[in-house]
């Protein structure tokens, strides 16, 4: 178990977390639940103030930091950008309604004691990297640590949760299938944070990982890069697969969602031209998580999806209330890995 390299830390990716790291807040949250049920109280982060910052909506993500700090003993500040002066980078400043980011974190760095942030698609024109650029851009100015609650590269917290759930319902990573897969949705606003921090984590951990999606979807050719050299050091394996129904054959943990076309959106394209990633999207309606899928993959296998999910689309009902969905599962744990992840950074 690690002790000594949190203190102080941004929590932007797991890319930046040793394997060593992440077993030891998977250990912590594990401790940290265990009180929850148990009604002990753990007021580890009394008197600190964590301030989140939400270009996007939430239910999930907000509700659980913030229940998340009151059982930690301090508080947490929500703040809509458009009520206060929203944060921007150099360059992108509108007279009288923004604030450079330098200056919004020194500031919140003088108050309290961690950022959160929320940020992608709408607020940043879908020009993929640039909220990644801002919340780094709050790292490299605050003095206090830096929470990524979902840019448009990466969702460590939903990752960790993923982590924590697998870690209890499977009792490991070794050996086991971990299916990431692209699912249909009439919606084509979808970042594609989560599925490329899910694959990091799980090569990360070690598992048999699995990225299913069609042609014209493919993820970050970084994080893929990443993901393969994770493979590698942890004794795991990965491999791409544009086939849903032999992605999902012989799977422990299936993990079906839509996300958008990178080849669709800025920078990689002009402009950003949604009508075609529509067409894309349309020709693959029979990617969906139906019981017919599930039924290919091992007995007792597992059905995650960071929520909220696109019933009928992504999912059927008869999967998603199912037993063998995990979903619920999966959303509370979002509240005590971050629990861990603040418990560890703010202290």
């Amino acid at each position: 178990m690690k002790t000594n390299t949190f203190r102080g830390r941004d929590y932007i990716t797991l890319l930046n977390y040793s394997r060593e790291e992440i077993d030891t807040l998977l250990d912590i949250a594990l401790d940290l639940k265990r009180k929850f049920v148990t009604g002990e109280s753990h007021h580890l982060l009394s008197d600190k103030s964590l301030f989140m910052i939400f270009y996007n909506q939430s239910l999930r993500t907000r509700n659980s930091f913030e229940a998340g700090m009151t059982q930690l003993g301090g508080h947490a500040h929500f703040l809509s950008p458009g009520k206060i002066y929203t944060p921007a980078l150099k360059g992108d400043e509108q007279a009288y309604s923004t604030e450079r980011v330098s200056d919004v974190a020194r500031t919140l760095s003088r108050m309290g004691h961690a950022i959160a942030i929320r940020m992608y698609g709408n607020p940043v024109g879908w020009v993929y990297g640039k909220a990644n650029e801002i919340v780094n851009e709050f790292a490299r100015w605050a003095d206090i640590p830096i929470i990524n609650m979902e840019c448009d590269k990466y969702h460590p917290c939903q990752a960790l949760a993923d982590l924590l759930t697998v870690k209890e319902k499977l009792g490991g990573f070794a050996g086991r299938r971990f299916v990431m897969s692209w699912a249909y949705s009439p919606s084509v606003e979808k970042p594609l944070s989560v599925p490329q921090s899910a694959i990091i984590g799980a090569t990360k951990m070690g598992m048999e990982v699995v990225l299913a999606h069609p042609k014209g979807l493919e993820l970050d050719p970084e994080v893929i890069k990443a993901c393969q050299v994770n493979a590698e050091n942890s004794g795991g394996s990965f491999q791409i697969s544009n086939d849903m129904q032999e992605a999902f054959r012989g799977a422990d943990v299936v993990y079906p969602k839509s996300w958008t076309s990178l080849e669709n959106i800025p920078p990689n394209s002009a402009r950003l031209e949604m009508e075609k990633t529509e067409r894309l999207f349309n020709e693959h309606k029979d990617w969906i998580c139906n019981q017919v899928k599930m039924d290919l993959c091992k007995p007792g296998a597992v059905y995650m999806h960071c929520l909220p999910c696109d019933r009928g689309f992504e999912v059927t009902d008869e999967v998603i209330d199912g037993p063998r969905s995990v979903v619920f599962d999966e959303a509370e744990n979002r509240l005590h890995v971050q629990k861990a992840v603040m418990a560890l950074t703010m202290r």
